[in-house]
């Protein structure tokens, strides 16, 4: 009886390791599932001016004070290179070979500019954002959509 006995504890705490096992391995990689629909994105609109304040004259002015400001959230400074900003109506800027910092912010004006490391220039002639009503969507060097901004009701 006490072999019986023993060979039954042995196939239990085998059983018993197995699932502990499966269940450790199981775990994290549900925990991440979780919390990958809850997480800030990793770059993202923070804040958007579509309506220049003043008059809407077309100046360089008024057209500099039409702005996306973006911000990377992470640690580490990221390339943007190959991404794009878009309106609704497919108007489209597209990122050269430009670094956003840690934890900085840059906002691309639709006018003319010099670009620095804070703010970038889309040298238009022309408003790129509707007052009323419009989509920022800010997609990556794959075209993968890593925010958007609506604002007003939608078209």
């Amino acid at each position: 009886m006490s072999s019986a006995s023993s060979s039954v504890r042995r196939i239990a705490a085998t059983v018993l390791a197995a699932g502990a096992i499966v269940g450790a391995a199981a775990l994290p990689a549900a925990a991440h599932d979780g919390d990958r629909h809850h997480q800030r994105p990793r770059v993202e609109i923070s804040r958007v001016q579509a309506d220049s304040p003043g008059r809407d004259d077309r100046s360089n002015r008024s057209l500099n004070n039409e702005w996306v400001e973006i911000t990377n959230t992470t640690r580490d400074g990221i390339n943007l290179r190959g991404w794009t900003l878009r309106d609704s109506d497919g108007n489209r800027y597209r990122f050269d070979n430009v670094r956003i910092g840690a934890r900085a912010t840059i906002r691309i004006h639709t006018g003319n500019g010099r670009d620095t490391r804070t703010d970038l220039f889309q040298d238009r002639r022309n408003y790129v954002w509707d007052n009323g009503s419009d989509t920022a969507t800010l997609r990556d060097d794959r075209g993968r959509t890593v925010d958007t901004e609506t604002w007003g009701r939608r078209r």
